[in-house]
């Protein structure tokens, strides 16, 4: 795989949809097969609401039904809160080398 898609600094649903759809374009670009490994920086992260929880959730579950490894890499420290908050810490606490049943 290649870089790490970067988040940007405002996930929120004010721009949760111009990000989907990058999101979206990147996976496609890097078309992800059971195995293979996807990581996301989420370094610049410094505005989250639950629009942007709601992204994360669906892009962690949609990997892992696929049997795709991911891991969230430098997660901001307004993320790790909010995370924490909204009960998500694990998926920040994950490493590459987890197996992912499916």
């Amino acid at each position: 795989m290649t870089a790490a898609f970067q988040l940007p600094a405002e996930l929120t649903i004010y721009s949760v949809g111009a990000t989907r759809d990058a999101l979206l374009d990147w996976l496609t670009q890097q078309d992800p097969k059971p195995g293979d490994r996807v990581e996301i920086d989420a370094a610049q992260v410094d505005d989250i609401d639950g629009a942007g929880i709601q992204l994360l959730g669906a892009l962690t579950k949609t990997l892992s039904e696929r049997g795709v490894l991911w891991q969230v890499n430098d997660a901001s420290t307004h993320l790790m809160e909010i995370c924490g908050v909204m009960g998500s810490r694990h998926w920040l606490d994950r490493t590459v080398a987890m197996e992912v049943t499916v």
